[in-house]
């Protein structure tokens, strides 16, 4: 599918190129907006706080396109695209998206919540460092960079399964009796629980073919500016296969639903370093290579965003502040600059 939709888009004019990823994006949005909404009507229905919901099921759903392209990437020998994806797609999500949308409106926490499932995200990603780290030979971190070996990729997956199962149990102490007030944008909370489920599954699917068939038009039109596909692998790919986290979190702010947007965040980093870095290191004998550029840029930029969101949430009370979005939306234009101004150290694509 991948081959023929970059053959598809080589062929078109720069015109057609254009107006093919504006509608993609449209297609996008849209099925954004429908995922939010069948995800607010089954939180509704089953009692279950918003930001859980979009830490589990929304996020497994819109990780899947990272999930894919490191997989395959690992496959076809191209670890650092692999293991560069995920990575990115953790400071696309928290850098760039959870920095856009706090920056539109101040967004409203669950701390209780927020606090739990944001406490193993920034675990996750300092294990994703720590097994990364070549401790026999620590000197030349920043030049040869380290390896994430495979039964890391193992102990990652393993680790997924102990999330989900946790998150599972979280769900069932999180369950009220009370009704909850119908909005305006969640009606069709009052229909059948299966025409629901069925719903939300289809936008998924949606959003997860609309983010596929947008990665390659950019990737087109990245080629045709003449940007080295190195780049590509470190930015483009990563923003492309983040947009349904991107989508799923504006259209969860732009209706009042700030918490679902935050969930969705935050179960998208854990499920980038758990899923998306330990499905991509399993299926490699040899591991993830994580060259100097890793340690140098990617790493720190990644703890540093995670970090501040962190200290966002202690400080900002019920609603996460503007300063806190705006430092992260900087560290992540900071990310997309130096991976320009030094393309030779970004991650082999």
């Amino acid at each position: 599918m991948d081959e023929a939709l970059h053959h598809l888009f080589s062929q078109l004019h720069w015109t057609l190129l254009g107006l093919a990823i504006l509608v993609i994006l449209a297609v996008l949005g849209k099925a954004a907006d429908w995922l939010v909404g069948e995800a607010v009507a089954l939180s509704e229905r089953s009692g279950v706080p918003k930001s859980i919901i979009g830490a589990t099921i929304v996020s497994l759903g819109t990780t899947t396109p990272e999930v894919a392209v490191s997989v395959l990437a690992a496959l076809k020998g191209s670890p650092g695209l692999a293991l560069g994806n995920a990575v990115g797609s953790v400071i696309c999500d928290t850098g760039l998206i959870l920095g856009l949308i706090s920056v539109m409106s101040p967004l409203r926490l669950d701390r209780r919540i927020v606090n739990r499932q944001g406490w193993v995200q920034l675990g996750a990603a300092a294990a994703l460092v720590a097994a990364s780290f070549p401790w026999r030979s620590p000197e030349g971190v920043l030049s040869v960079g380290g390896r994430l070996p495979q039964v890391a990729g193992f102990a990652f997956l393993a680790g997924l399964a102990a999330y989900l199962w946790q998150s599972a149990r979280w769900i069932e102490r999180e369950r009220v009796s009370e009704d909850a007030l119908l909005e305006e944008f969640e009606q069709d909370v009052a229909a059948p629980l299966p025409a629901i489920v069925a719903k939300l599954l289809g936008g998924l699917a949606l959003v997860v073919l609309s983010a596929q068939a947008l990665i390659p038009a950019v990737i087109e039109a990245a080629a045709r500016l003449h940007v080295p596909e190195s780049i590509i692998a470190g930015t483009v790919v990563a923003f492309g296969t983040s947009l349904p986290e991107l989508v799923t979190a504006i259209a969860a702010t732009r209706h009042g639903h700030g918490e679902l947007a935050v969930g969705t965040v935050i179960g998208a980093d854990i499920l980038n370093v758990l899923f998306v870095a330990g499905a991509a290191a399993a299926v490699t004998p040899a591991g993830l290579h994580a060259d100097g550029h890793f340690f140098v840029v990617l790493y720190p930029i990644m703890l540093f965003v995670l970090i501040v969101f962190r200290l966002g949430v202690i400080f900002s009370g019920d609603s996460l502040k503007r300063p806190f979005g705006i430092l992260m939306l900087l560290a992540y234009c900071l990310y997309v600059a130096v991976s320009f101004w030094a393309p030779g150290r970004l991650p082999a694509g």
